[in-house]
């Protein structure tokens, strides 16, 4: 099991008043996109994720190095100016339902203030991600009958060991 759970986290981030951005797999894979590079770039170990319509979870351990705030401000910058791009190639009036009155932008895309929970024990990481494997199989989302089926998730990566998205590391084996 993991040993070392110091700066280790489960993390939401939500889309600007829940809007179903990310319901499209282009989307998606800009989210999938970037954790591969926080990943190599070792700026965290990604344990378990999942994307879902209109937010994301990922269980990851931060270095003791970088700050959470540094890994976290770079995965929602970088993703919401990409997913910005895409909007204004793809839904411009889409786009149009993120716009806001601020000084240091144009346009909204993540909810302010994600959440960011330390995990301190095995039981409490498995909790999480048990909870982030069976959230697309749930009965308010319904987007897969297992867990396994939902492609936009590590559930499959604990089930088999085989990582599709060359970026996720196995706690039990840390």
């Amino acid at each position: 099991m993991f040993k070392n759970y110091q700066n280790t986290f489960f993390f939401t981030a939500t889309i600007k008043d829940w809007k179903p951005l990310l319901i499209k797999d282009e989307y998606k894979n800009i989210i999938l996109v970037s954790l591969k590079f926080i990943a190599i770039e070792q700026r965290a170990k990604i344990f378990g994720f999942v994307i879902m319509p209109n937010h994301i979870h990922l269980i990851w351990h931060i270095p003791n190095d970088i700050t959470k705030n540094h890994t976290q401000g770079s995965l929602l910058r970088f993703t919401a100016q990409q997913l910005k791009f895409e909007l204004i190639k793809n839904e411009l009036l889409f786009l149009e339902e993120f716009k806001v009155n601020l000084k240091d932008r144009k346009y909204q895309l993540w909810k302010r203030n994600p959440l960011s929970i330390e995990i301190y024990t095995d039981s409490i990481l498995e909790q999480k991600l048990n909870y982030i494997h069976n959230n697309p199989i749930s009965k308010k989302w319904n987007l897969a009958k297992h867990p396994n089926d939902y492609f936009y998730s590590s559930a499959l990566f604990y089930e088999t060991g085989i990582d599709n998205f060359g970026f996720l590391s196995n706690y039990m084996l840390e």
